[in-house]
């Protein structure tokens, strides 16, 4: 083992502890020797039959399975027998173009909607092992284990057509109408899966996460097509059967998915306690109702924040995490065998989370983190990208009230809760939550919660937000308690009426040939600056950032005057430098539109600094004199101007380069679209850059420690501390004036005449 292997192992020892590292010694072994074949062997569905998973045998046969199933099963979200009767509901969330009959239309004709966006022909039925972008087929004759996840391409597009989420819309589709055509093609595409994915053979069997959601959504199917002739006493039992496999496939593994820490052991946690719950017929259901709802008690504790963050670092799979939950509480409230009280204050928080990094006009959050186009509960005819149906189950799951006034996020209440019409529901004193008719499943009240949100911080996840009348911006500095998957420590996201501004790239693939092998995790396409073209931390592998680095945000204690308000952050990523470096930001907010940010780095010796932004698309002028980019949206024109203290400074802008991902952005996961990226390179040992953004004309300027800004009708001053930098924030005060002066009586001068004062108020 050489030193470069030595450091490695020390690392992950560090962070990770030697109890893991151990494990992970072991299971790599166990993969690599062939003891999980022997311990888990391939075998096929006949080997396996129904009566050998069933506590009475008698069971197995069909007819007495169905009967069980009819009169005996553990209820469901909802109730078969009261479709009818909710056909009329749907018709507020539908409209001619947003409606599930299309995307279930389509099922039937082979084309699916892969990560929630792209239409993609994956044939009826489908290539179960295929890569269907590329044509390309994964191993189908392998046992699970000798498959590797990255040698044969991006192994999420065979997965995304197993994960059954198209069931959804089948399901949505049959309630609206009552044609047991979707129920036919559910049933069809199930038989189908069982014949060309045989017990622990090919690519489906491989992940525990995958296994899991495909059984929610058969589950879901299950109980959705419960009362339709289509769903014959054979079908049933065969797909019990399927789902007993997948339990014991699932608890064979966890240990790993465990080992993981993020949605994987939560995802797996669900999928034993949903077989565990709703199959009690099973042997072993005892047994995978107890593990799942133990795991996912203690992960809640372990991964979900105080502050509502979440570990993965990602706000993709905070849904994924929040969805999870949602479903595993429900259904033990359903079952009355509920979860305790500290988790549902868990995903409160969580919940509450999300609704502070929401853009108010759309719904959307910051592309923040790595984003692999997972939606587990597509419920509603919202777009991907729009957050408020998480938001308002969870609320109205931990709360027993809604977040947001009605509207098309409500669909996942009435799957989830029997909430017919959030519509009607009004705030009474005499009920503090929500209020069940007697015998169902529906809820008649709904406490409506202010929907209002303020400057927010989520101190161990290192996050913050500030809030200006018609936008918002969003920061990070965090030191990490769990592994980052990107590089992008104080990147700034920048809302304006609805657009987003300053962005963030997404993730386009986690496993694609250059450039488009996972990019987007590197430092250098984020918001920030990067110091001798290098990353905040060592990429040590494909999802592993090594060492983890250390942020800071300080609390907003900086004296502001005017309609002003400012944040401060920093991170230690480069002083792992040979010359250390600490790199410090500001941001400040000015009035209701614009936004202020401010860099400092700086070593003993000469650096290569690069400030980079990445913006949305648009038609643009680029200013070189004025070092600024003016871009026109649909909302107006906004501008984006760059100051820096050194001399000489050129302003690159790069849209949809042809070589390379820069100027590129994957709002949806596997698909890109152009965006415009700017950025200023200076060499020397320090420098300080300053960026405003706004809608209309401003100019931003460096004199020494002082940040001179100017709008058309007013100014501001941002005095930096330069000279003790240690432990202190970059933005020392901000003074405002013009139209953004207020209860400021004492401040009757012109900006030029403020300067000395501020001169001499920071050489105190």
């Amino acid at each position: 083992m050489n030193v470069s292997h030595l450091h490695r192992c020390s690392q992950l020892l560090r962070y990770f502890g030697p109890q893991w590292l151990m494990y992970r010694t072991w299971h790599a072994m166990r993969m690599k020797s062939g003891l999980v074949r022997l311990q888990l062997p391939a075998t096929t569905w006949e080997e396996q039959p129904c009566t050998s998973f069933l506590t009475d045998r008698s069971l197995g046969d069909p007819e007495r399975y169905a009967e069980y199933r009819r009169t005996s099963a553990p209820r469901f979200f909802f109730d078969p027998q009261d479709r009818e009767a909710y056909r009329t509901v749907f018709e507020k969330w539908d409209t001619s173009k947003e409606s599930p009959l299309s995307a279930a239309d389509d099922i039937g004709r082979g084309f699916i909607s892969f990560f929630s966006h792209e239409r993609m022909n994956v044939g009826f039925p489908p290539r179960w092992h295929s890569d269907p972008i590329h044509d390309k087929e994964f191993r189908k004759n392998q046992h699970w284990s000798q498959i590797s996840d990255f040698a044969a391409g991006d192994i999420k597009l065979a997965w995304e057509t197993n994960r059954f989420a198209f069931v959804f819309p089948l399901v949505r589709a049959f309630w609206r109408t009552g044609d047991t055509q979707y129920a036919e093609l559910f049933w069809q595409l199930i038989e189908s899966w069982r014949e060309a994915n045989p017990p622990e053979t090919g690519v489906n069997w491989k992940c525990g996460q995958e296994i899991s959601l495909r059984v929610m959504a058969w589950c879901f199917g299950l109980y959705g097509f419960a009362a339709c002739g289509t769903s014959t006493p054979a079908r049933m039992t065969m797909l019990a059967q399927m789902i007993a496999v997948s339990g014991l496939r699932i608890e064979s593994n966890i240990s790993y998915a465990l080992s993981q820490r993020n949605n994987h052991g939560l995802s797996e946690a669900m999928g034993l306690w949903t077989i565990g719950s709703l199959f009690p017929e099973f042997i072993d259901s005892k047994r995978w109702a107890a593990r799942g709802k133990q795991l996912l008690e203690s992960q809640a504790v372990e991964l979900i924040y105080d502050d509502g963050a979440f570990s993965q670092h990602s706000m993709n799979y905070h849904r994924v995490m929040l969805h999870d939950y949602i479903w595993s509480i429900r259904l033990s409230d359903v079952l009355q065998q509920p979860f305790s009280d500290s988790i549902r204050d868990r995903i409160a928080k969580a919940g509450e989370f999300v609704f502070q990094l929401q853009d108010e006009l759309t719904g959307r959050v910051p592309c923040y983190g790595q984003d692999d186009g997972a939606l587990i509960l597509p419920l509603n005819n919202l777009d991907y990208r729009d957050y408020r149906p998480v938001v308002q189950a969870a609320s109205f799951l931990t709360k027993g009230r809604c977040r947001f006034d009605a509207g098309p996020w409500d669909e996942d209440l009435f799957w989830l809760f029997g909430v017919k019409d959030t519509s009607t529901y009004k705030v009474r004193d005499d009920l503090s939550g929500v209020g069940e008719v007697p015998g169902s499943q529906s809820v008649s009240v709904c406490n409506s919660e202010s929907s209002s949100r303020s400057d927010f911080d989520a101190p161990v996840g290192g996050y913050a937000t500030m809030r200006a009348a018609d936008g918002y911006a969003v920061t990070r500095a965090a030191t990490f308690h769990h592994r980052p998957a990107q590089a992008d420590m104080l990147h700034v996201d920048i809302w304006w009426r609805g657009e987003n501004i300053a962005i963030d790239p997404g993730t386009y693939s986690y496993n694609s040939p250059p450039p488009w092998n996972n990019p987007f995790a590197h430092t250098s396409f984020h918001n920030t600056v990067t110091v001798d073209g290098k990353d905040q931390m060592d990429r040590a592998s494909r999802f592993l950032w090594l060492p983890w680095l250390k942020g800071k945000s300080y609390e907003r204690n900086v004296p502001c005057h005017g309609d002003v308000s400012c944040w401060n952050g920093e991170h230690d990523g480069y002083r792992r430098l040979s010359d250390p470096v600490t790199h410090r930001r500001g941001l400040v907010r000015l009035g209701a539109e614009h936004w202020l940010v401010v860099d400092s780095l700086s070593g003993r010796q000469s650096h290569d600094y690069r400030l980079h932004w990445l913006l949305i698309d648009g038609l643009f002028q680029t200013d070189h004199a004025e070092t600024s980019i003016e871009i026109q949206t649909s909302k107006g024109p906004y501008r984006v101007a760059i100051a820096s203290s050194s001399p000489s400074l050129k302003l690159t802008v790069t849209r949809a380069a042809t070589d390379s991902a820069l100027g590129w952005r994957s709002t949806y996961y596997h698909s890109v679209e152009p965006a415009l990226s700017a950025c200023i390179e200076s060499t020397s040992s320090e420098i300080v850059f300053a960026t405003l953004l706004g809608p209309d004309t401003q100019s931003v300027s460096i004199d020494r420690d002082l940040v001179v800004v100017r709008g058309s009708e007013w100014n501001a001053a941002v005095s930096l501390n330069l000279i003790n930098t240690n432990g202190m924030p970059l933005v020392a005060s901000v003074h405002a004036h013009g139209t953004l002066e207020k209860n400021l009586p004492h401040l009757n001068h012109s900006l030029p005449h403020l300067i000395p004062e501020f001169r001499r108020c920071t050489s105190c």
